[in-house]
Formats: C-alpha cells, sequence, structure tokens
C-alpha cells in the first residue's frame, strides 16, 4: 500500500498537524459498519432515549448517537478546554446527539445520523429537517491509515438505536479512546437521570478514596510535585489530543437558564474524577438534555438535580474502566 504525507486537522481539539505515512484505504475495499456486540453494557429504563454504536474495527474508530425521536429534546451545550471539536451544539433543541472518534473529519458522522432519520421521519412540504449535534475526540493514536466515523457510519449507528442498553468500555466512539466510555443511571419517583461520557483525557482518573486508576497509578500532583524538587525540564503540552464527551439526560421539566446551569453544574464536578480537567490540551464538551416530560416536586432545585447528576457524572467515569 502506497505511503504518503496527508495534512490533518485534529480538532477533537483545533489543531493542525501533520501525519507522516498514513496509508491510503484502498477504494475498492471500504471499511464496514459492526453494529452488534457481545460487550459489558449498562442496563436502564428510559423510554424515548435510543442510543446506537457503529465501529470501522479496520480503524479502530466509532461512534455512538443518541436519539430523541422525532419529538426531539430541549438542550444545552457547556464547553470547557483549550481545543473543543463540536457541530451544531448551540440550537437549544436537538432531535440527536453524535459523538464520534476521528477528531475533525469524524463531524461528518452527524450529517450520517441526520441523513437516517429524514429516511424514517414522516415527511411534509416542506420537509422536517431533524437537529443533530455532534463533538469528537482525537484518536489517531498508532494508526496508519485515515479511516474515520463518516457519514455511512452515523447511518449505521443510527439504524441499530435502540433503548435500554449503553455498552462500556472501548465501544462506539472510544472505540479507540485513551480510555473509554461509560454511563450511569438513577430513577427518583418519576424522574430519570441518565449520564454518559467518553474519556480521553489528558488526566487520570480518580475513584472516591482519592486512588488513581489509570497510567501508572500515581496522583498527577506527586509526579508533578517530584519533577520540582529534581528542577526537570517541564515537558510542554501537547494540545488538540485529549478530549471528555458527557451528555446527562433527564425526562425533568427545566427551563433554558436551570438547564444551562444544570450542565456548568456537572461539568465543573468532572475535575473531582478527572485530574487535572478542562485543560488546554482538551477539548471536553457536555451535553444537558431533557425530553421535558414530568415536573418531580422533590427536585425543583436545580441545584439539588444537579448534585444528583454529578455524582452519576463521576459514576459514569469510574465505569469507563469497568463493570457499572
Amino acid at each position: 500500500m502506497n505511503q504518503r504525507m496527508l495534512p490533518l486537522m485534529t480538532l477533537g481539539c483545533a489543531v493542525f498537524i501533520a501525519v507522516i505515512g498514513i496509508a491510503q484505504m484502498p477504494e475498492s475495499s471500504p471499511p464496514i459498519p459492526v453494529t452488534a456486540f457481545d460487550s459489558p453494557y449498562l442496563a436502564f429504563d428510559f423510554p424515548g432515549l435510543k442510543i446506537g454504536f457503529a465501529e470501522y474495527e479496520e480503524g479502530p474508530t466509532g461512534c455512538t448517537v443518541f436519539s430523541f425521536g422525532e419529538r426531539g429534546a430541549s438542550t444545552a451545550f457547556d464547553e470547557r478546554g483549550g481545543s473543543v471539536g463540536k457541530t451544531e451544539a448551540d440550537y437549544g433543541y436537538h432531535h440527536a446527539i453524535c459523538f464520534a472518534g476521528g477528531s475533525l473529519v469524524g463531524l461528518e458522522a452527524a450529517s450520517g445520523v441526520r441523513a437516517e432519520m429524514i429516511a424514517h421521519w414522516t415527511q411534509r412540504n416542506p420537509p422536517r429537517i431533524p437537529l443533530v449535534g455532534g463533538a469528537i475526540i482525537y484518536d489517531w493514536f498508532g494508526r496508519d491509515n485515515l479511516i474515520y466515523p463518516d457519514k455511512a457510519l452515523g447511518m449505521a449507528a443510527m439504524a441499530s438505536a435502540s433503548e435500554g442498553r449503553f455498552y462500556y468500555g472501548k465501544r462506539g466512539a472510544a472505540r479507540a479512546a485513551g480510555v473509554g466510555q461509560g454511563g450511569a443511571f438513577r430513577q427518583i419517583g418519576e424522574t430519570k437521570i441518565a449520564v454518559f461520557t467518553v474519556v480521553n483525557a489528558i488526566g487520570d482518573i480518580i475513584d472516591r478514596d482519592g486512588n488513581v486508576l489509570t497510567r501508572d497509578k500515581r496522583h498527577p500532583l506527586d509526579k508533578l510535585e517530584e519533577r520540582l524538587a529534581q528542577n526537570a525540564e517541564s515537558v510542554p503540552d501537547e494540545a488538540g489530543k485529549h478530549t471528555t464527551l458527557t451528555i446527562v439526560i433527564t425526562n425533568q421539566k427545566w427551563n433554558n437558564y436551570d438547564l444551562k446551569q444544570i450542565g456548568r453544574q456537572v461539568h465543573s464536578s468532572m475535575a473531582r474524577a478527572i485530574q487535572p480537567f478542562q485543560t488546554g490540551s482538551d477539548g471536553d464538551s457536555l451535553f444537558t438534555v431533557t425530553t421535558n416530560e414530568v415536573d418531580n416536586e422533590s427536585l425543583k432545585s436545580a441545584a439539588d438535580f444537579g448534585l444528583i447528576a454529578s455524582e452519576l457524572a463521576w459514576d459514569a467515569v469510574l465505569n469507563t474502566l469497568g463493570d457499572p
């Protein structure tokens, strides 16, 4: 297979780099979407929320789609860190959200989600256009090909979407992530709260006892203090290659202001689980979504709701590594 130099815009984070020796994909052998998995998953009860997963093993890379149906859902978007990669994130209302690998080019998967939804919607004149937001991670580590989540993979993920199942670990958008994807779910009365995250962070995952669960299991601050004591040279941050993508989904009614504040609260809380978090090298994004179906009197406080969702976000981060 011929080798050549290709420029690659690595937004997963918005940075330009040159990639040397990327292998061209043979035109006669397009990658094949994989949508069925024999993998551990989180089971949950949230009617109307469908989640789809599709991967190119040839990459490897993939995408994860969250669909709210033709009715759609109210949304808010919160971005942190220095290199966010997103598309159509700020509408305030969406029919689906697509998380994908592939960095900037992986945003194409969202168009496939839209195409698949249009194909199955009852149309009218003028036609209804699904609003599909997207966010991406950089997952080109150790690869020698230019296979990414494209329109076909987005269509496959949307076509496979179903209720009540979320694969965790290196599945979907996290197929080639540094850590993986995880989820957590809780029901309080009629209120359902689900949090799902894709972790590809520069930071380490920390549990509730302060234990470091990733890399060499040493706390980043301890390693920094050791380096400072040795007066060792500091290595510049490698921009554009680290991202955590998160989505909080509920059926509890919230206005736009509260929805945005809940998202900010949850996103800030995740600095407990990932340290350091929201750095200039990260492109962290969080969608907060409500289907606005129930009005639980015991959860009128957005701060209380945010506290519960924040704990679920920590659970979701921890579940990227093991059984929920």
